[in-house]
């Protein structure tokens, strides 16, 4: 495998954001039955207040492990992942994750499955104040009619609503999407796709996605991070994309440089670092 220093192509930052979001010197390795397996390897990613970053690579290279400890689901075996300075050891409010499967407790209504986060995040907020974050965060993302639904009354769409709403409901600092749309037919997921940048220039949430689409990526993120295959995976290529915000999806596929970026991405996934079975 080609050994690639991220630090070489990670190009311009936005000079007029913060950091946010330290990786630095990230491994993962798993004990096995036939020894040690290395995921991740050496990963350092800053990712700035505000920003929109999006991870693609193939399966099997980490992304999610990746993201599981910005989360702090799981810990790295090596280096260190920090938000704002503090070195993340655990799950907590100031981050998020929106999963494709949703996540969401079937036995409960959209409202309730909301106000469970409220009402974990805001312990000691009234009822009252409690249920209007509750409504302002489906109004948000268009689901006051279906609040008292249950999640098998939903289109997949609609669940997924659910989940961003939740999210972000307690005010994360860091939302975080493993692949939030790849269960989705292609007109939904255009238009979540739209509703979540709306949502993110409102609230100038610090995204990290998970993402098998280049199309989407380039749509809908600042920086592309492009991660070489696993075991030993690292940061291969960083893309800037830079389309000015905000952004019109027919204006930018017209743009000549789109494909330049496309054929970029799909020559690094496909002919660089096509996956081998």
């Amino acid at each position: 495998m080609q050994a690639i220093n991220s630090t070489s192509v990670q190009l311009k930052q936005p000079i007029t954001s913060n950091p946010l979001l330290t990786i630095e010197n990230v491994s993962k390795v798993y004990p096995t039955p036939k020894g040690p397996y290395t995921v991740l390897e050496g990963i350092d990613l800053t990712v700035y207040e505000g920003e929109f970053v999006c991870l693609i690579g193939h399966s099997g290279c980490g992304k999610s492990t990746l993201l599981n400890m910005v989360a702090g689901f799981n810990k790295p075996t090596e280096g260190e992942v920090r938000l704002r300075g503090e070195r993340i050891t655990k799950p907590g409010p100031d981050r998020m994750m929106v999963f494709q499967n949703y996540a969401l407790l079937p036995w409960k209504s959209a409202f309730d499955n909301v106000y469970l986060a409220v009402n974990s995040a805001y312990p000691h907020k009234s009822k009252a104040q409690k249920k209007a974050i509750v409504d302002e965060h489906l109004a948000m993302v268009g689901l006051t009619e279906a609040a008292n639904k249950r999640p098998s009354q939903l289109s997949g769409g609609m669940k997924q609503r659910v989940a961003i709403a939740r999210a972000l409901a307690i005010r994360p600092e860091v939302l975080i999407l493993d692949e939030p749309f790849g269960a989705l037919d292609a007109i939904t997921k255009e238009e979540l796709q739209e509703e979540l940048l709306q949502i993110w220039r409102e609230h100038r949430v610090t995204v990290l996605m998970i993402t098998h689409d280049i199309d989407e990526a380039l749509f809908l993120c600042d920086r592309l991070v492009m991660m070489t295959n696993g075991p030993h995976a690292k940061i291969g290529e960083i893309m800037d994309i830079p389309f000015p915000r905000p952004r019109d999806r027919a204006a930018i596929m017209e743009d000549p440089q789109y494909y330049e970026l496309r054929n970029h991405a799909l020559d690094f996934l496909f002919r660089r670092f096509a996956h081998l079975d």
